[in-house]
């Protein structure tokens, strides 16, 4: 069950998949959450169980260090981190995800691997929407590939800023 490892402390962002459709795209992201200190937000409906081999393999031995929770809805995602910056990631949008400068506690949004995120979303958040971007012929990237760009830039600007640590890698 969804629960955060340590209530104490506050993630460094929230990864938010709206109605994602892949098990091990969700719990390769939830790897990364991981390995970020992020959150990670699934938003219902999602195309597969929750306790899908495929979703746990991905995350493999990590999920007990998982900070994630499941809402039914985009109004009740919303209504729970309504003091966050939210930004929206679509192959359609005009800017790149370099552009903006994001803050700890940031909210990055990515949509379902077939649908993306919903049109209405996106035309009523259009000045925090963003693009990698990429050569043709993919039409995209996978999803949690896309995650892990856009979270780890946002690591990048943290730690540029003086806001976070740079932290050796490793053990």
């Amino acid at each position: 069950m969804p629960h955060p490892p340590d209530a104490s402390t506050q993630p460094l962002l929230h990864l938010v998949l709206h109605q994602p459709e892949i098990p091990q795209n969700a719990g390769a992201v939830a790897r990364t959450c991981v390995a970020l200190g992020a959150k990670l937000w699934l938003v219902r409906p999602l195309r597969f169980q929750l306790d899908s081999r495929h979703m746990r393999r991905a995350g493999l031995d990590y999920w007990e260090h998982l900070d994630w929770e499941v809402v039914d809805d985009w109004r009740q995602l919303r209504d729970r981190l309504s003091s966050r910056s939210f930004w929206y990631f679509s192959k359609r949008a005009g800017r790149l995800y370099t552009e903006p400068r994001y803050a700890p506690g940031d909210a990055l949004v990515f949509g379902g691997e077939s649908a993306g995120l919903p049109a209405s979303l996106l035309e009523n958040n259009r000045e925090h929407c963003l693009r990698i971007p990429i050569r043709t012929p993919p039409r995209s990237l996978n999803l949690s590939v896309s995650a892990a760009v856009v979270a780890f830039e946002a690591r990048r600007q943290f730690v540029a800023a003086g806001l976070l640590a740079a932290e050796p890698c490793g053990p």
